[in-house]
């Protein structure tokens, strides 16, 4: 089964600095039907203004995940880290028993558009970590690259949750079939462009939980990019 979460049919947040589309229940906007799926709880969807950001701020028991699409956000947390995250590069940070971060536009004439995910981990009380790494175009490209798993696999990032997180560019030439296994659910976020998914047209912004099925086929359309949440039912 597809179900399919259309970008017009997300919450909205607009300050004069970001604009922000919610997939799932977040903040102000409350929908009791989206909730999350399974683990994934959080899919938001920032632009940000040159200069502008978000303040120091605390999570606890979280894993959050920051994933550039254009611009570079800049981040600053409560362990110490300091690091500047663009386009391709993916950053991990374990919230565990409680950590202040704050996160900004880094660039003070162009804006900043990013995805934030948040995943509950498997326990709570980890000591809080972080964990940034990139990836090629090159190695997305036509293929489903592992960028997040739960034991740091083949150069992935490590989630603590049984979720395993791929990026994908599909070209119009471009097919995956992706297999599920037995017990397990997708969620499929487009970050750019178009793509079908088992024959069904997603754009930019659109998601889509998947279960009860062995496998997906994802046929490219107009340069589309996805992320792949492939997680425990």
């Amino acid at each position: 089964m597809i179900a399919v979460r259309k970008s017009d049919e997300r919450g909205t947040t607009r300050f004069g600095w970001l604009d922000s589309k919610h997939t799932f229940s977040f903040g102000h906007y409350y929908d009791p039907a989206h909730m999350g799926a399974g683990p994934l709880r959080v899919i938001n969807e920032d632009r940000v203004k040159p200069g502008a950001g978000f303040d120091t701020h605390g999570h606890r028991d979280m894993e959050i995940i920051s994933y550039v699409l254009d611009g570079a956000l800049e981040h600053k947390d409560s362990i110490g880290t300091g690091a500047v995250i663009r386009p391709g590069e993916l950053q991990r940070m374990s919230a565990g028993t409680g950590i202040r971060h704050s996160e900004f536009n880094h660039s003070n004439t162009d804006p900043v558009h990013f995805l934030q995910i948040w995943i509950l981990p498997r326990e709570q009380g980890l000591i809080p970590s972080y964990e940034q790494k990139a990836f090629s175009g090159a190695e997305k490209q036509g293929r489903l690259r592992l960028v997040g798993s739960p034991d740091g696999r083949d150069g992935s990032v490590t989630v603590h949750q049984d979720v395993d997180l791929y990026a994908g560019t599909f070209g119009v030439a471009d097919t995956k079939v992706f297999d599920l296994r037995s017990g397990r659910q997708a969620w499929v976020q487009v970050t750019r462009g178009e793509l079908d998914i088992d024959g069904e047209r997603l754009a930019a912004g659109d998601g889509a939980e998947i279960t009860n099925v062995d496998s997906i086929r994802f046929s490219g359309h107009d340069d589309g990019e996805i992320l792949v949440f492939d997680m425990a039912a």
